[in-house]
């Protein structure tokens, strides 16, 4: 059967591919792209693969660390997403808190206009906090008898 352009490009790639991974060495990457290329038939173009392995053991050594890898642990406190978050809101409110200072002392200006920066931000990041832990805490499994 006569194979498309799409099927020689994904050969391609995979000889590239076992090139990097140092299965093959210049001289044979060269002979096998130009081969492929030229493989008007998908016996043709298997011939050049077919001693090669399809999926790289590493890869799929890989695959099984990824999925045990992307089990998300649910925030706590003192994980930086939170954290960092309320230490940008402290910083910020020191910073205005302390202009509020100078100003008080040093000139007539005593409105506490600081408070418009702490308090909706403050409420904002509260909620968004408190919607996050009890979102993960709501969407744990329940475990045996509980669900």
């Amino acid at each position: 059967m006569r194979i498309p352009d799409s099927e020689r490009d994904r050969v391609a790639q995979l000889l590239q591919e076992h090139f990097a991974q140092g299965r093959l060495d210049q001289e044979e990457f060269t002979e096998r792209l130009s081969a492929a290329y030229k493989a008007r038939t998908e016996g043709e173009l298997t011939r050049v693969t077919e001693d090669l392995p399809e999926h790289d053991l590493a890869e799929l050594q890989g695959a099984d660390r990824g999925a045990e890898e992307t089990a998300v642990q649910p925030l706590t406190w003192r994980d930086p997403a939170i954290i960092i978050p309320w230490a940008l809101w402290a910083g910020v409110n020191v910073l205005c808190f302390t202009i509020w200072l100078i100003l008080v002392l040093t000139t007539d200006h005593s409105y506490p206009w600081f408070l418009w920066v702490m308090f909706p931000w403050g409420i904002l990041m509260g909620l968004v906090t408190a919607g996050v832990l009890w979102g993960q805490r709501s969407g744990e499994d329940p475990g045996p008898g509980r669900g």
